[in-house]
């Protein structure tokens, strides 16, 4: 497995889709997976050892200790991509943000960034990946430059 998309509970699923697909797109091997940091740590940690060379994207709102918490037990690339939450005002990313020295989680807002992140990470042992993410630049920098010529 290369991705495993940690969720902290089923309501995450939807936005950890928007990431699915995305890495489904590049065709990258993926899992959905649910554990909870606050309510199920142990089986946060056998998942963590299960996947030992898997790039993980944790998806968790609110008080988010999954991130840090998959992050000081790996090794592996941890990327935090907590969903927005229009109840507090997005003041819960802050939960995201702030980590203890030695917890360094990765931190990307938008879904497809997040499997952006990833997808390079692999691409670094990877031609294939490498040669998609260069296409994939390639289109995004065509997409400004046709916006840009259909101005004039």
């Amino acid at each position: 497995m290369d991705v495993v998309i940690l969720m902290g509970s089923k309501s995450d699923l939807d936005f950890a889709k928007k990431i699915g697909k995305v890495l489904e797109d590049f065709n990258v091997e993926f899992c959905y997976r649910i554990a909870s940091a606050h309510k199920t740590p142990e089986k946060v940690l056998e998942i963590v050892r299960e996947y030992s060379e898997a790039v993980f994207i944790t998806v968790a709102g609110r008080s988010n200790a999954l991130s840090g918490f998959v992050d000081a037990n790996t090794l592996n690339p941890v990327i935090a991509c907590p969903p927005y939450s229009e109840k507090f005002a997005g003041l819960d990313i802050l939960s995201s943000l702030r980590m203890p020295s030695g917890v360094a989680p990765l931190v990307v807002l938008e879904p497809e960034n997040a499997a952006i992140a990833a997808v390079k990470i692999l691409a670094m042992k990877n031609a294939e990946l490498r040669k998609k993410i260069s296409e994939y630049q390639t289109k995004k920098r065509m997409e400004i430059e046709e916006a840009d010529s259909s101005l004039c």
